[in-house]
């Protein structure tokens, strides 16, 4: 890196010449017992390589005194080290439970062992930090289609000097800290269940040849109680020998029957975990209520390393961002109104994949040219069983000029470079509507003919772009909102395919989430749809 000349420049002054009174902070660190120290330490930064984290220059802000030769110092590092653990980082990647002891040793060593610890504890917080705002892992290491940048370090350097300085190492790391409510609402839900795993536990809800409804009497509806309690359903407090109350049960009343306050708590449960709300403990709901707390840890650990890849957003910047695991679509207009939508995601045979872009420009009554791995899977197969299938989808045969080609004339067991197109109209799968973002995947917001695919639960139904609900209300939205004249309603009734440019780029934003507070601050847990979480947990959990 070209600044680390003018670095070890400096290091090699503080060496030779150590009669500075005042840092950079105008803070004086002048001492002359600390001279020889002083010396080894910058005789040892003079050799640092090149790096991503600022060692040299916090000594050089510190006027190259070291930062940790006192006990209360180093105590002060490993606490605020020990306190990532509710951001779901582990402390001993940053040596959390040796540096006292290394303390310890160096302090009864020599001065070149005293200066090399400092210099390891003062990476210890830098690297602290650096995962703190920007993420341990590099999420192309872990998302092969990612399609955005990763955060840039923000925080001030100078800042983190005062707090070394002040003993405040907590506001050090608050400089670092993703700022948002929802990450903020993720680490208390991970806090929580570091509690849960202390307490007693809880059995297990077992499996049946029928659904567990309304109305049933059976011992394992006094256990559903039990398990809605341990995921916080729990409404009522009574006296239980257990260490969670049971649900809508009081004194005296029948906690095996299948009542009304229990009905309500599972339709609850159903909610913040994307299941048929429908108040019936079938399969996949009994699954979700059976979960272990380690595995809800995990998958919160997982979504607070997540949550520090997403950039941050002014609070009054415009933005649109895509909940792919949850199925959601998020307008925030210039105003601060919220607006929101249900969206259709890719299947997991063909992942939506993670963007960064702004919204470019609209697309009214699109034609589609069928992408490649559309054509090859589902539509060939269909071509080749029945020609006329074209015809009926009003799909054009055209070169890869956009010249128009005789369908009879294509060999379409080997068809060669053709293109299919299917013009504008009501079965088009692109609807009326386009909203197009610049990105590797050609992946874009669009309207969609299957309006009754937006009531299902479950949602990873397309083959890779976001089917969005009242598309055609977003479009009109981003037109008002970047000073556009045109209106949706006078555009659709043009009926040709026309492309319209905002004048002013809207962010967009598509992240796969499995664990996100809702509106209400409550924490949903979402399937894993592209089972991904596993290989972010594993790198998560590899040491640095």
């Amino acid at each position: 890196m070209n600044e680390i000349q003018p670095l070890r420049q400096w290091a090699i002054g503080v060496a030779l010449c150590l009669t500075l009174t005042h840092s950079p902070l105008g803070i004086s660190y002048a001492n002359a017992d600390s001279a020889p120290l002083q010396q080894a330490l910058a005789q040892q930064l003079s050799a640092v390589e090149a790096q991503r984290l600022p060692v040299a220059e916090f000594y050089q802000l510190r006027d190259g005194q070291p930062a940790w030769q006192a006990a209360v110092a180093v105590e002060s590092l490993v606490a605020a080290l020990n306190s990532l653990e509710t951001d779901g980082l582990t402390p001993e990647d940053y040596h959390a439970d040796t540096l006292l002891d290394e303390f310890q040793r160096s302090q009864a060593s020599s001065q070149a062992a005293q200066a090399s610890f400092d210099i390891k504890a003062t990476r210890a917080l830098l690297l602290a930090l650096d995962h703190l705002e920007r993420g341990k892992v590099n999420p192309r290491d872990v998302e092969p289609q990612w399609d955005a940048p990763r955060p840039e370090r923000r925080y001030s350097l100078l800042r983190v000097v005062h707090a070394v300085d002040d003993r405040s190492l907590d506001n050090a790391i608050a400089l670092a800290r993703p700022s948002s409510a929802e990450y903020q609402q993720l680490r208390d839900a991970l806090k929580q269940h570091y509690q849960l795993a202390n307490l007693g536990s809880v059995p297990y809800l077992a499996a049946r040849e029928e659904s567990l409804r309304p109305g049933d009497e059976a011992d394992d509806v006094s256990v559903l109680r039990q398990r809605l309690a341990l995921w916080g359903e729990a409404e009522l407090q009574v006296a239980d020998s257990s260490a969670y109350p049971l649900i809508g049960v009081q004194a005296g009343s029948n906690r095996r029957a299948f009542d009304a306050p229990l009905e309500a708590a599972v339709r609850r449960f159903q909610r913040r975990h994307l299941l048929q709300e429908d108040g019936v403990v079938g399969e996949q709901t009994r699954l979700a209520l059976n979960t272990s707390v380690a595995s809800r840890i995990d998958q919160l650990r997982v979504n607070l390393e997540r949550a520090r890849w997403i950039r941050p957003m002014q609070s009054a910047e415009p933005r649109v961002w895509v909940d792919i695991a949850g199925y959601r679509m998020h307008y925030v207009r210039p105003n601060g109104q919220h607006w929101d939508a249900r969206v259709v995601v890719g299947t997991p045979r063909r992942e939506t994949p993670i963007i960064h872009s702004t919204i470019s420009h609209l697309t009214i009554n699109p034609s589609w040219t069928i992408p490649p791995t559309i054509m090859r899977e589902d539509v060939l197969p269909q071509v080749r069983a029945d020609i006329d299938y074209l015809a009926r989808k009003n799909i054009q045969v055209i070169s890869p000029m956009g010249e128009p080609l005789a369908a009879e004339e294509i060999d379409w067991q080997r068809p060669g470079g053709v293109m299919l197109r299917q013009v504008a109209g009501t079965g088009n799968p692109l609807g009326r509507v386009v909203v197009r973002f610049p990105n590797d995947e050609m992946i874009y917001l669009h309207d969609t003919p299957a309006r009754g695919l937006f009531r299902r639960d479950q949602r990873a139904l397309s083959s890779g772009c976001i089917r969005v609900e009242g598309v055609t209300e977003l479009a009109q939205m981003l037109l008002q909102d970047t000073g556009s004249r045109y209106q949706m309603s006078t555009l659709l009734k043009g009926g040709s395919d026309r492309n319209v440019s905002l004048s002013q780029r809207i962010p967009i934003a598509l992240h796969y989430l499995t664990a996100w507070p809702n509106a209400e601050g409550e924490v949903e847990f979402r399937p894993d749809i592209y089972r991904r979480d596993a290989t972010l947990l594993a790198a998560l959990q590899r040491s640095v």
